[in-house]
């Protein structure tokens, strides 16, 4: 480098780098945090002007052992760009980087990541994050000899460590109320979230590649109908995605968002609530015999899912995805990938409307030869691109937000769009149900839909899914689930559908799938649980 480029450079110690990097990461990058901390604490407390302190000096203390000659550049330039990424979407979206979160976006495609890796997106992350990163990388710091700067880090550390702790205890009382009361608040401090959660998740991901898949269910059989109906029982299992009740009009919701369903004259059960609060848990878990209160992802991973039981019984299984794949629960049975296809009517950028899995439908009616269950994983109405969820002349609700920027749009064009996207899986569900009557003389038809998570459309500041399940609210983990049987399938699995209709009004949740649709197809196995299965009360022989 010339010697006139070179003492342009700004010249800095390391101990001075390391504050200034400390207060710029939780000024600049934590906008949601403090936000959170100012209405907890009260804005001009003396707890917070103290947790301001506090929180410096303990990123002071926790940086400064890194500021060696070649590792403190790479260092601190990684926590400003994570920084920076992360407080992107938890200052837009409300999102909490969790380990879950990471799952989301380890298992994410390159459809959906792009409607999140927008022009605004770049341009933060070029401000707060690279821009920095190139002061600190063009800056020249000074080091001391060895044991000098020994002593000088430990002392700025001891002294860091003091003041966090003199903090601490002047404020322990409003701290740890807070804390307890509102856990969200240390979900939203950059970098320290981010980097715990994905270390978390990695270690994790670590253990669960050695598993070994065990056998669930192994003993089931399936019990004839009696008396006897002389043609296939087919389900349809509709794996919803993002749709949440309180936007559906079966349940109440002001707006018709679902009239053919209302017509077709389905059982919707209006309180339900899901095991978890993105695809990567709620679709592992609803196809699992555990209960959210026993799920864990690994015991997912180690256990065979509803779709193997149905299988060991002799029934024909497949899956049809339209989605981000079945999260391992279609590993081993039939498994078809429509997020890719190219189909011009219904697809764009890397994305398929859900009138994708029609055709294929029909094809897979057409071939069925014994009792057998499809499950159509949808892409529903994730977003934050709701547009393009539906055709956009059967845009009913106007105006509709066109861009997945939820920021430009108001919240009554965010609403219509996602209105538009129930309104749209209103009518695929309906159509699905048209294709099971038009095939009732050869076959007993019944269908089960039930969304994985719910979203949050800017209530509370939040949008989007997947906030943690301990805080998250009614409209990330309320949602829809509703039924539909042809005659003959009701009387094949013994249903009496006036007493389902009484019954739906109570209590039901994700908990509930694995057992219900063992009933529905009259499986009998030691892992079947009567008390989880909504039909069973309504069963003539209530067994």
């Amino acid at each position: 480098m010339p010697a006139h480029v070179s003492s342009l450079r700004p010249r800095i110690g390391s101990i001075p780098l390391c504050v200034l990097t400390s207060c710029y990461i939780l000024l600049f990058c934590n906008n949601t945090f403090w936000r959170k901390a100012t209405d907890y604490l009260g804005s001009g407390s003396g707890s917070l002007w103290a947790l301001y302190l506090a929180l410096s000096a303990l990123f002071i203390a926790v940086i400064t052992p890194f500021s060696t000659k070649y590792l403190i550049k790479p260092f601190l330039i990684f926590l400003i760009v994570v920084a920076a990424v992360a407080s992107y979407f938890t200052d837009t979206f409300g999102a909490v980087i969790d380990s879950d979160m990471i799952r989301n976006a380890m298992e994410t495609t390159p459809a959906e990541a792009q409607h999140l890796i927008t022009f605004e997106f770049i341009v933060h992350v070029a401000i707060f994050g690279i821009v920095p990163s190139l002061v600190i990388g063009w800056a020249k710091i000074d080091h001391r000899p060895f044991l000098r700067k020994v002593i000088w880090n430990l002392t700025a550390i001891t002294a860091s460590l003091a003041i966090f702790g003199i903090c601490g205890v002047t404020y322990s009382r409003e701290y740890t109320a807070t804390v307890r009361e509102r856990r969200d608040i240390t979900k939203s401090f950059n970098p320290v979230t981010p980097i715990v959660s994905t270390v978390r998740y990695f270690l994790n991901a670590g253990k669960e590649a050695s598993i070994v898949v065990q056998p669930v269910g192994a003993d089931a059989t399936v019990r004839p109908p009696e008396p006897p109906i002389n043609k296939p029982r087919v389900t349809i299992i509709v794996a919803g995605e993002t749709a949440r009740a309180e936007n559906f009009s079966l349940g109440g919701y002001p707006r018709e968002t679902n009239p053919r369903l209302k017509a077709a004259n389905v059982i919707y059960f209006p309180n339900t609530t899901s095991c978890g609060t993105a695809t990567a848990t709620s679709i592992p878990c609803m196809f699992s015999r555990f209960t959210r209160a026993d799920f864990t992802h690994a015991k997912a991973m180690a256990n065979e899912s509803l779709l193997d039981v149905l299988a060991h019984a002799g029934i024909g299984v497949a899956w049809f995805d339209n989605n981000t794949g079945s999260k391992g629960v279609a590993d081993r049975v039939q498994y078809l990938d429509l997020a890719n296809s190219k189909d011009p009517q219904f697809c764009q950028g890397g994305e398929c409307l859900d009138g994708i899995f029609l055709d294929k439908l029909d094809g897979w009616l057409d071939h069925v030869k014994g009792d057998s269950v499809l499950v159509l994983h949808q892409l529903g109405s994730h977003g934050p691109a709701y547009y393009l969820r539906y055709p956009e002349h059967q845009g009913r609700f106007v105006p509709d937000c066109r861009t997945p920027l939820l920021g430009k749009c108001s919240t009554g064009e965010i609403v219509n769009a996602y209105d538009n996207s129930i309104l749209y899986t209103d009518d695929f569900i309906a159509t699905v149900i048209d294709r099971l009557k038009s095939r009732s003389g050869k076959m007993a038809t019944g269908l089960i839909y039930m969304s994985d998570h719910g979203e949050s459309l800017g209530e509370k500041g939040l949008y989007l899914h997947g906030t943690p399940y301990m805080f998250a609210p009614s409209q990330q983990t309320h949602v829809p689930f509703l039924t539909w049987f042809d005659n003959d399938f009701s009387k094949s699995m013994d249903l009496d559908t006036a007493c389902l209709r009484r019954d739906a009004l109570a209590a039901t949740s994700h908990d509930n799938l694995f057992h219900s649709v063992l009933g529905m197809m009259n499986v009998e196995t030691s892992v079947y649980d009567k008390r989880l299965d909504v039909f069973a009360k309504c069963r003539s022989r209530n067994s």
